[in-house]
């Protein structure tokens, strides 16, 4: 009986959480297309990946962008079953499926198209695509295009970087579009494009979690982390460490801190000792007590 009613229950919660990410998937691929087709391909940029190269064949031939982004997407689909797995091929697929639909059928006929400035629409067309790429990527499924080409060339190179991958075949496009639209303006405003998207994208991901985590040796430990909680109302944990040369035992501070917090953290330092050894990096996300909670990430 208990059996049955959990597998009642697991099926409920996979069909409410696969509505959620259609639900997503549809918005995000609207707003998406609205950053293209009303922006980017109005401007004559083609910003990177497959929505790039569909602009350039719009451009060249006259056919739709949805359509030309899907004909792109369907080799890479299949290379992305045999080598990516089936469930991450037909998520793409969904999402290769709303987007060209949102393009073609819904944004071109009744969506108005901006015709003013390059700049602006470079600007705009990153904003909008970032924001519903970023609505996309939040319900952890792909856009397809050449995601997937990197991670198949991750494969078979493991030791290189996927952000550098991306970035790399993104290169590729811009470059193709000074060929096609005729100057180098083209690439210029696209790069614009592909960092105000890059730049919305982290932050929808991210969003306000992001810090620096604060790594301090100092035999004053415990005096530094009592006027980082006054001052900040912000927690540290002690590490114990031995120096490798003096062989002595010493506490280290782990503090991880907002942004805004990171100039006040320094001062505290540099006024309660100045002979501290201080390492600071970026975090890209922080959960728990006193940021925000682990339960309300999803």
């Amino acid at each position: 009986m208990s059996s049955k009613g959990g597998n009642i229950l697991d099926r409920e919660y996979i069909w409410k959480k696969t509505g959620v990410d259609i639900l997503w998937e549809i918005g995000g691929s609207f707003v998406t297309a609205v950053g293209i087709y009303c922006f980017a391909d109005a401007a004559h940029i083609a910003p990177g990946g497959v929505s790039g190269l569909a602009i350039m064949a719009g451009y060249m031939w006259e056919v739709p962008i949805g359509l030309a982004a899907f004909v792109f997407n369907i080799p890479l689909l299949f290379l992305a079953w045999r080598y990516l797995g089936k469930d991450f091929t037909l998520r793409t697929l969904r999402v290769a499926v709303f987007s060209t639909f949102m393009l073609d059928w819904v944004v071109r006929p009744w969506i108005p198209v901006y015709t003013g400035e390059r700049f602006l629409g470079s600007v705009f067309g990153g904003l909008l695509s970032g924001a519903g790429l970023g609505m996309i990527f939040l319900r952890g499924s792909s856009t397809g295009g050449t995601d997937i080409l990197s991670f198949l060339i991750r494969m078979k190179f493991p030791h290189v970087a996927l952000g550098k991958l991306i970035m790399f075949t993104d290169c590729i496009v811009l470059a193709l579009s000074i060929l096609v639209f005729g100057n180098i303006e083209s690439a210029l405003f696209g790069l614009i494009a592909l960092f105000c998207q890059g730049k919305v994208i982290d932050g929808m991901i991210y969003g306000s979690v992001q810090g620096e985590l604060f790594i301090i040796i100092s035999r004053k430990a415990r005096l530094i982390s009592r006027v980082i909680f006054q001052e900040l109302d912000r927690g540290a944990t002690f590490l114990k460490a031995e120096g490798a040369y003096t062989q002595e035992t010493q506490d280290i501070i782990l503090c991880a801190a907002r942004k805004r917090e990171y100039g006040v953290l320094r001062r505290i330092i540099r006024e309660t000792d100045t002979d501290a050894f201080v390492m600071v990096s970026e975090v890209r996300e922080i959960l728990g007590e006193g940021f925000m909670p682990i339960a309300d990430r999803k």
